[in-house]
């Protein structure tokens, strides 16, 4: 595969939200787009169905892109969503009949009167205003960190959820807590009965936090995670077994416990997030590593493919074109003109 790396931006005129403009960024003799959307306001998740996107924001909106058109919807809950570092609308994902259903699922950070929580719904969209429905999974430990917070839809039909340690690193190990784990869910909420732990959404335990998730061809299931001190991580899950957290990390090992298929060790840190597979590599978005990384699975070698756009939070891959997501607007980037922005390549053999 002939990888891109962008390395130069021609910026058109800019736009407002209601007159989206592309812009055309050429390296190597490689086009490169950018989809119609920008100043968005700190886009966690990407999901799409034909050719209209639904990207979340931290804030608690959801933007639609349809034809060129961008409008931000608004999106009604039952909770105060949580502004606290990291937190707010979170993972989302449509469901498989939402051209009929009009049913989505989402994950939020949220406070009440008793503590702050995550928790998984679904939302239903109405006149392009999406309401929160039905209550799957609450009071899923959230501190002042760690939220974790992606929703994928497996090739089982089961929706996954990554959960983060709540920033106490006890939970992962805690088989009582949903902190620190990846869960599997029946899509009504119910727990499957396949499930490896009795009467339980736990998958897999022992991690930190996890905010990407994706699928290989043969039904393997892959994590990234955040590492402590560095030390960032990409998995491979399987269900019912521990990934360490708190006890080891990075190249560390346990009798018990599984050390990742990929880390960044000691003296590199990638942030890691949403994440996606195509033609034997997975991709996935890098934050403080401010690139997408290309982990080759059968090489067992990785290399950066995109750079110089900044921290990018999720990645989205269909039909050989890779659809992602800057993120410097979430507190903790260096916005330029017009951040964030969805943007799209093409992946050329």
């Amino acid at each position: 595969m002939k990888y891109l790396y962008l390395l130069s931006i021609l910026l058109l005129a800019g736009c407002s939200i209601d007159e989206p403009q592309s812009f055309v960024f050429n390296e190597q003799q490689n086009e490169v787009q950018q989809v119609a959307a920008e100043n968005l306001r700190a886009p966690w998740a990407i999901a799409k169905i034909e050719d209209t996107f639904y990207l979340t924001e931290r804030a608690g909106s959801i933007v639609k892109i349809e034809n060129g058109k961008m409008e931000r919807q608004q999106v009604v809950l039952e909770k105060e969503l949580a502004t606290v570092a990291e937190a707010g609308l979170l993972g989302f994902v449509l469901a498989p009949d939402f051209q009929d259903s009009k049913l989505a699922y989402a994950y939020y950070t949220y406070v009440d009167k008793v503590a702050q929580f995550n928790r998984i719904i679904t939302l239903y969209l109405e006149d392009n205003i999406w309401y929160e429905k039905d209550l799957l999974i609450d009071q899923i430990p959230s501190g002042t960190y760690h939220h974790g917070g992606r929703l994928k839809i497996g090739p089982d039909q089961k929706l996954y959820a990554t959960a983060g340690d709540a920033s106490e690193a006890s939970l992962a190990q805690n088989l009582q807590s949903l902190g620190g784990k990846i869960l599997r869910v029946n899509l009504d909420g119910s727990i499957p009965k396949d499930n490896p732990f009795p009467n339980s959404y736990i998958y897999s335990y022992g991690h930190r936090n996890a905010q990407g998730l994706s699928w290989l061809p043969d039904a393997t299931l892959y994590a990234s995670e955040h590492g402590s001190a560095k030390n960032d991580e990409i998995n491979q899950i399987q269900a019912g077994q521990n990934y360490g957290w708190p006890l080891i990390e990075g190249n560390e090992t346990q009798q018990g416990m599984h050390s990742p298929q990929f880390t960044s060790g000691t003296e590199t840190t990638w942030a890691p997030s949403g994440m996606d597979f195509y033609d034997g590599k997975l991709y996935v978005a890098a934050l403080r590593g401010t690139a997408i990384l290309a982990f080759d699975i059968e090489a067992k070698q990785y290399e950066e493919v995109v750079t110089g756009l900044g921290r990018i939070r999720d990645v989205y891959i269909e039909d050989g074109v890779l659809y992602f997501i800057s993120n410097n607007t979430d507190g903790r980037g260096n916005p330029q003109k017009y951040d964030d922005k969805l943007y799209k390549i093409f992946l050329s053999n």
